[in-house]
């Protein structure tokens, strides 16, 4: 995944990379990125780089150039660096207040903004006055590289320690453990001091490994660093890569329908006990909680005071369907979507009495939304297709103006053109009668591998 796919950005972003641990390659990297797609690019500091980092910029000037010389220089070269003066080795920024009269007279895509410093540390807690971070800014990078596990909490290998150390009692010298950076990056009064509350923010895991035991230290770091709401995203990759972004970690819900209408209509069947005399919908519900979902509503209808009572245990949110006899799978669909929080990515839906679904299955479909392979996503064996379904938020609003007594075919084939078919090596995506959401014969899509180690 190219760094602009996995950082959202749009032309007229004012983009600041905050933290340590590879900013201004993350910088350097995104603006030629943008360069190469067409992009005008202009960067700056707020702080400062050292003066053999600018042979990393195809085109450097002065911050205090003519605007028709700056636009210009952006027409020659498309990506430029701009600097206030360079003294004792470092180039330093324009004043901070200078963003917006930038903005206004430059034409420009973005703006990429350096506005931390961190010593060439792979971790760190800001200084009081850092970071530097315009008003005007709209997307926040922050970076930290998973270089810095294991390493001593000491100076020479951490900037400034003594803030977590006096924030969490963390210990002088100890090993950097996975948990720190999560608590750090997602600190208001750490990770994310002077980030505008209007800002977007995604955090960077540099040098996380493509494979291996570190890979799922990353995925943990993101799992934690995503409690707090002002993350909207967490990137796992390497700076250098030729794909940077391995994954993305974002925020899924998910909602186990279980309302009583299922494809085949048997409404017993979610209630019907096996398997340790537990009943299917509560064995679903807990298959979802294993998959580490943490936002997930269990939505009834028929029958909901048995539905709650089996699933009492597992202390999942029930939402009650009111008009699930007229409004069909749909109308569970939409009460779920209006229940869940704002701040989710996408959902995983999920029927109520699809017992033979197996884990791997979920584990794939949520793999393959974090690699970019697409956000409406629907699993597919032997050119059938199945459940559970994966639903991007931007979608959301669409579906919520269905008419009412649609079924889940309508959904697939009103999103047709948008949907990744996962082709999956279980059959455990459909119910025991074996429905799928679309005749065998329909087939779009080129097969999307879902065999992630």
């Amino acid at each position: 995944m190219r760094f602009e796919q996995a950082f959202e950005v749009t032309p007229g972003d004012v983009v600041a990379f905050i933290g340590a641990g590879g900013k201004t390659s993350l910088m350097v990297g995104l603006g030629y990125e943008l360069a190469e797609a067409g992009w005008r690019v202009l960067a700056t500091t707020t702080t400062r780089l050292s003066t053999d980092q600018l042979d990393l910029f195809p085109c450097t000037m002065a911050a205090g150039a003519a605007p028709r010389a700056i636009s210009q220089a952006l027409t020659e070269h498309q990506f430029v660096l701009l600097r206030e003066q360079i003294r004792q080795g470092y180039v330093y920024g324009p004043a901070l207040g200078w963003t917006r009269r930038l903005l206004d007279s430059v034409d420009s895509d973005i703006l990429l903004i350096e506005a931390d410093d961190a010593a060439g540390m792979s971790f760190k807690a800001p200084m009081p006055d850092e970071p530097q971070v315009p008003l005007e800014t709209s997307l926040v990078i922050s970076v930290a590289s998973l270089r810095a596990l294991g390493k001593p909490l000491d100076r020479d290998h951490v900037y400034n320690p003594a803030a977590m150390i006096d924030r969490y009692g963390f210990i002088e010298n100890s090993p950097i453990k996975s948990p720190w950076l999560a608590q750090v990056l997602r600190d208001e009064a750490l990770g994310l001091r002077g980030v505008p509350a209007s800002a977007r923010v995604v955090v960077f895991l540099n040098h996380s490994p493509e494979h291996g035991f570190k890979r799922g230290r990353a995925r943990m770091i993101a799992r934690l660093s995503l409690q707090n709401e002002r993350i909207a995203a967490v990137a796992l990759g390497s700076v250098r890569g030729a794909e940077p972004v391995f994954e993305l970690q974002r925020r899924v819900g998910a909602l186990v329908l279980a309302t009583g209408e299922s494809p085949n209509k048997d409404r017993d069947r979610m209630l019907r006990r096996a398997g340790r005399g537990r009943a299917p919908v509560a064995q679903v519900t807990e298959k979802v909680i294993r998959s580490r979902i943490d936002h997930i509503r269990l939505v009834t209808g028929a029958r909901a005071a048995e539905v709650r009572a089996a699933t009492r245990h597992l202390g999942v949110k029930t939402i009650d369907d009111r008009a699930h006899e007229s409004g069909g799978a749909v109308s569970a669909l939409k009460a779920g979507l209006r229940a869940l929080p704002d701040q989710l990515a996408a959902v995983l839906m999920v029927p109520g009495d699809q017992a033979r679904l197996q884990p791997k299955v979920i584990y794939h479909v949520l793999a393959a939304y974090a690699r970019g392979e697409g956000d409406f996503i629907i699993p597919r064996y032997r050119a059938r297709s199945g459940y559970p379904v994966l639903i991007g938020s931007r979608y959301w609003a669409d579906l919520l103006k269905l008419p009412r007594g649609s079924s889940f075919r309508v959904i697939v084939q009103r999103f047709l053109d948008d949907i990744t078919f996962l082709d999956v090596d279980s059959d455990s995506i459909f119910h025991d009668h074996g429905v799928g959401l679309l005749p065998r014969s329909k087939r779009h899509n080129a097969p999307v591998g879902s065999q992630d180690a």
